[in-house]
């Protein structure tokens, strides 16, 4: 049988490493979208020409 300890424990583990994928995933997608914000920065800039 399984006490309320050991399920709390477990429950906590698994919300804190749920917790934790989505804290990764979210800071890849961040920088993901920086990285293309910067692409497109840098396009424009070539595209502008040497003038500006």
């Amino acid at each position: 049988m399984v006490s309320g300890k050991q399920l709390a424990d477990f429950g906590y583990k698994a919300f804190s490493g749920s917790m934790m994928l989505l804290t990764v995933y979210a800071g890849y997608l961040c920088s993901v979208r920086a990285y293309r914000l910067l692409e497109r920065r840098r396009q424009r800039q070539a595209a502008a020409g040497p003038e500006s």
